[in-house]
């Protein structure tokens, strides 16, 4: 099989209610994880790569080991997805690499940092969308600022995220907004805002709704049923594999991310995709740090890493089971990027949008 596009596995998973994470990687133990992970599963996957990943592992050799991943397992469908595009350019040069799927982030201008206008987001992800859909790829737009409810203040990874105090209405996404930004942007999947942030310092305590408003995903798909959602910033952040990181020389401190019961609960009200990322770095740190201090002579890098992947790929396995993913593989059949494009042309994939609340 080859690369497909993101549209089809989330329509697949919609029809038979279930969610899919989507895993960043940068290198090869990641993608080997991931792909273990679903092969044991039989899992659809997504791969995704952001514009820091991109640049780390360099445009050729990122493309040829997702490749090598769907040689190796012609069976697992596999889509190719830009994390959070900054810009069209950005869009159109992962495009030009062969990724299949395209994350247009128009919360925040092309610095990656200043928020935007409705406007501006609305202008440049229906300009990718255009483009974009013209030969197959799918698309994710964002409406709102990933940030802390607790705090106020916006997050940065990876040189993406809003800077400064965002106000409520940043940090949330109206669902009245989101009904006119899908409709007017025709985006496959809409990344929502709801107290959701990248990296391990999500809570400083158990999330509630106080400061996790799973409850704005089901306002959201009560006005956009047929409309893909997406949860950035979705890491569990284990308490378990903090604490072999510490016990091997590590200093996080108390942390909490997104319980995967309160993902759950998203996947029944819209949510098809899942952004995971944290928990498979923790995962690889823990892993190396506890075999390089239980053999402080071992110099060989095969003795770290095959570790971390066998770790990595028991967080991926675990939300595979948890999100409902597993088994559903090779259930969904192949279609190409240009009966996509030809869907697309003729107005079979346009957005379903509702736009009145039912009385």
């Amino acid at each position: 099989m080859a690369l497909v596009p993101m549209r089809l596995l989330l329509d697949h998973a919609a029809e038979n209610g279930y969610g899919i994470p989507a895993y960043n990687v940068n290198n090869m133990e990641q993608i080997l994880s991931i792909m273990q992970a679903a092969e044991e599963s039989n899992s659809p996957v997504i791969l995704q790569a952001s514009r820091g990943a991109r640049s780390y592992a360099g445009e050729n050799f990122l493309r040829h080991l997702i490749q090598a991943a769907v040689e190796t397992y012609p069976h697992i469908p596999i889509a190719m997805h830009q994390d959070h595009g900054n810009a069209p350019s950005t869009c159109y040069t992962a495009m030009r690499y062969g990724f299949t799927s395209v994350m247009m982030d128009g919360s925040l201008e092309a610095d990656a940092k200043t928020p935007a206008s409705f406007e501006y987001n609305v202008s440049v992800t229906a300009e990718v969308v255009k483009v974009a859909h013209s030969i197959g790829v799918s698309v994710e737009g964002e409406l709102g600022c990933l940030g802390s409810l607790e705090t106020g203040m916006g997050e940065k990874e990876d040189g993406h995220g809003a800077e400064g105090v965002l106000s409520k209405e940043q940090l949330l996404t109206d669902p009245d907004e989101a009904v006119e930004f899908v409709e007017r942007t025709q985006v496959d999947a809409l990344a929502v805002a709801i107290g959701t942030s990248h990296g391990a310092y999500k809570f400083t305590r158990k999330p509630t709704g106080e400061i996790l408003a799973i409850s704005r995903i089901e306002e959201i798909h009560s006005r956009l049923p047929n409309t893909h959602l997406v949860m950035h910033g979705s890491s569990s952040v284990p308490a378990d594999l903090i604490e072999i990181i510490n016990k091997y020389g590590g200093t996080i401190p108390e942390t909490y991310g997104v319980p995967v019961e309160e993902i759950q609960k998203g996947i029944k009200s819209g949510v098809r995709k899942v952004n995971i990322d944290t928990d498979n770095r923790l995962a690889i740190t823990a892993a190396i740090r506890k075999a390089a201090y239980e053999d402080t002579k071992n110099f060989d890098p095969r003795h770290f890493l095959k570790p971390s992947i066998k770790m990595m790929k028991d967080v991926c396995l675990a939300r595979y089971q948890a999100f409902g993913t597993a088994g559903h593989g090779t259930k969904i059949k192949q279609v190409t990027l240009d009966e996509y494009a030809r869907k697309y042309a003729s107005g079979e994939l346009a957005a379903k949008v509702k736009t009145a609340v039912a009385v």
